[in-house]
């Protein structure tokens, strides 16, 4: 469930579902089938997911993959807590040592070496999770290149990092939250954008 920050700890003032289950697995779908027309194939590229709802999608397109294409692709997923520069240094120490982790079998400095990383957010904001997440990619060898795949991208860069694939483009307020749940976690698919409750004068 990812969110955006809302300015003085304002409540919501009401929600609107922008994806519900059946646009998010359309969506899925589809960027399934731009990474198989981009990558002429799956051969030699990895899925990796960036924890947590990450990791899910980039499961979930692995299966389309599988279903149009016959072949398995390979599935990691990265834990980039210690490499982010907006978390308190104590929770970052609390992280452990900077690594990666994966699925069993898929070891991500191995992988990583010379492939095709399709790397799995779920909603791309600022673009300092993806800044971290390439850092810790980076720290595991050497890809042939590095693609990003969204569910949601809302805006507000402030980085120049774009992404490859998207399931949706949702202008946003800095003021706004995007929230995404999935069924794995969350019990439920849908995205909802949540709008702060106005002060009262």
């Amino acid at each position: 469930m990812a969110v955006g920050p809302m300015e003085g700890g304002a409540h919501v003032q009401d929600s609107r579902v922008i994806m519900d289950e059946s646009a998010i697995r359309r969506a899925l779908t589809r960027i399934a089938h731009e990474v198989l027309e981009k990558n002429k194939g799956i051969e030699g590229c990895v899925l990796i997911g960036i924890r947590t709802r990450g990791v899910f999608l980039a499961k979930r397109v692995a299966e389309r993959i599988l279903e149009i294409e016959g072949v398995p692709v390979a599935v990691g997923e990265l834990d980039i807590t210690r490499y982010r520069d907006d978390r308190p240094e104590q929770e970052r120490a609390a992280a452990g040592p900077r690594s990666g982790s994966s699925e069993p079998g898929l070891g991500l400095p191995s992988s990583t070496q010379d492939k095709r990383i399709i790397l799995f957010d779920d909603v791309l904001y600022t673009g300092r999770t993806i800044r971290a997440a390439l850092d810790a990619l980076m720290d595991h060898g050497r890809p042939q290149s590095i693609q990003l795949a969204v569910l949601v991208d809302r805006g507000h860069r402030e980085l120049p990092i774009r992404p490859d694939y998207i399931g949706k483009n949702v202008p946003t307020s800095r003021h706004e939250q995007i929230r995404v749940s999935l069924q794995e976690i969350d019990g439920t698919d849908q995205v909802k954008i949540l709008h702060p409750l106005e002060p009262e004068a």
